[in-house]
């Protein structure tokens, strides 16, 4: 729950960079006072999540990445968000790529 937070927030400060605005900016600030105040670490990417899940056969280690169509023309596609999980290593990538070929 706190990395999904702090990813949200961190893709909120990226929006308000680019159009300002009070009322996020008053929201950003209230779920900033739900987090612990932690320094990050060495190795901190910024702009990679990672995320661990135990499975069957094994932890899964995945990042997730959201792209966003900023200079889009079309309002419908100026909102629109994808997310995707990519593996973290090679353990997590055979994995997937097991479980895809039986399914």
């Amino acid at each position: 729950m706190v990395v999904r937070l702090a990813e949200s927030l961190e893709l909120s400060h990226t929006r308000l960079a680019r159009s300002p605005d009070p009322a996020l900016e008053e929201l950003i600030e209230e779920l900033e006072s739900y987090l612990p105040q932690v320094d990050p670490c060495p190795d901190h990417l910024g702009f990679a999540v990672p995320l661990r899940l135990r499975s069957e056969d094994g932890e899964l280690r995945l990042i997730t990445t959201i792209t966003s169509f900023a200079t889009a023309t079309d309002i419908t596609l100026a909102e629109l968000y994808l997310e995707a999980f990519l593996p973290g290593d090679e353990q997590t990538a055979e994995i997937l790529r097991k479980r895809a070929a039986n399914s």
